[in-house]
């Protein structure tokens, strides 16, 4: 790899950990690859992967809030923002539905959705959390 791409790993990790925020939240973000560019160079793979888990399960949560205060601006009608299926599935599966939260267009409204039907915050942390880990530890896997 040329020497203009290497990066120290202070830096490496903070640009990794906005990376899986803004790709948790409705803003489009790349941090499988950028997790996979510095498990090449030699990062700990385990703070790469403790670092991006936490960024992301933290988008997740801020989607989550951004759903709890629609329903103060919108009580009595689903606003356009939140899908009605991410709806469906929430009200049908519960929070567990929220281990797929890691799924690229599926994931943010189903956040989004688990916000605004008031679901649990622990149990959605809960499951946020552990959807991500598994798919960042199966990125780590792969590219270690």
């Amino acid at each position: 790899m040329s020497d203009w791409f290497v990066v120290t790993e202070s830096f490496g990790l903070w640009s990794l950990f906005f990376s899986a925020f803004l790709s948790s939240t409705l803003l489009p973000g790349s941090s499988e690859a950028l997790l996979a560019a510095y498990l090449s160079q030699g990062f700990e793979p385990y703070s790469l992967l403790a670092v991006a888990t936490v960024g992301n399960t933290i988008g997740g949560l801020t989607s989550w809030w951004i759903g709890y205060w629609l329903i103060k601006k919108y009580p009595h009608s689903v606003p356009e923002r939140i899908s009605p299926r991410a709806i469906e599935r929430i009200r049908h599966w519960g929070w567990p539905v929220l281990l797929l939260s890691w799924l690229p267009l599926v994931g943010d409204p189903l956040c989004v959705a688990a916000g605004w039907l008031r679901i649990n915050v622990y149990w959605s942390l809960l499951a946020i959390a552990t959807g991500k880990l598994i798919r960042y530890g199966v990125i780590v896997c792969l590219f270690n």
